[in-house]
């Protein structure tokens, strides 16, 4: 059966490495253990980049990409591909735009300047830019397409590919499939994230750490879930990246709740493992 390596994103192990550091090798250890095959990293906790460079190669896990904040890059992009380039990522990840520079803002033809200055460098080090999307990029532009859309219009291929957060498209109401077929071999790297939705939740980004305002007529309920135990449908977005030519698919559960974070990494590989993979 055909199959890509599987990743995970390291976000969702913050809580066990942010004040603890030390348990890095450890927690890689589980994270090898359960069958993941590489990780996407989200910060350094603190730690040099050569430690975790031959702390994942003694373990047997692929550092394949890396979440790097978009200040981060904007404010010193040599010390970012510097640092990330001893670790030995593929791909550097702009993984978030922040409210003022978000389509429809005057911030917005800036950080695509930014993108392009971004990908430009990161290409000149062997390495590739991609943009990780939310559900806000779904908003209607005056020329009636989608904000996604349009980042990946202004912004060339080669300075910027796509990796799709298929949970994300689907809570947009669009179908993450056919956005992975849509951009084909632009999407190198694909996230996998499971959820459930009922009503109509507004208060989203909260879940994921990022203060907003309150949305008083917030009434519904949103939660996330391991990849295998929400609402989503993997075997069409499995055999979407397939097709599309993907190189990794990359597990991400930003908030756990009362499932201990190992533990919900572990449920989601073994639902994978089920469908073959």
């Amino acid at each position: 059966m055909s199959k890509l390596p599987v990743g995970i994103q390291v976000y969702g192990l913050r809580d066990l490495l942010e004040n603890t550091p030390d348990q890095f090798e450890a927690v890689m250890k589980s994270v090898k253990e359960m069958g993941y095959d590489g990780v996407e990293l989200a910060g350094t906790y603190g730690l040099e980049p050569a430690y975790i460079r031959d702390t994942l190669a003694k373990i047997g896990l692929v550092p394949l990409s890396a979440h790097v904040p978009l200040a981060d890059m904007m404010a010193d992009i040599d010390k970012v591909i510097a640092d990330y380039r001893i670790i030995g990522v593929d791909y550097l990840v702009v993984p978030y735009l922040p409210e003022e520079y978000r389509h429809n803002t005057p911030g917005y033809p800036v950080v695509i300047e930014a993108m392009k200055q971004i990908g430009a460098a990161v290409k000149a080090a062997g390495m590739k830019l991609l943009y990780h999307n939310h559900n806000f990029e779904f908003v209607t532009l005056e020329n009636g397409t989608f904000g996604f859309d349009d980042i990946y219009t202004q912004v060339p291929e080669d300075l910027l590919r796509v990796e799709p957060d298929t949970c994300w498209i689907k809570v947009a109401g669009q179908d993450p499939a056919a956005y992975v077929r849509k951009y084909g071999p632009r999407c190198e790297v694909v996230h996998l994230k499971d959820f459930i939705k009922e009503g109509n939740p507004q208060n989203l980004y909260k879940l994921i750490g990022i203060d907003t305002e309150e949305v008083e007529e917030d009434t519904g309920f949103f939660e996330f879930r391991p990849v295998g135990f929400g609402q989503m449908l993997w075997e069409p977005i499995l055999e979407a990246s397939l097709e599309a030519g993907a190189k990794w698919v990359v597990l991400e559960q930003d908030e756990h709740y009362d499932l201990p974070p190992l533990e919900a990494a572990r449920r989601g590989r073994e639902y994978l493992k089920i469908l073959g993979w």
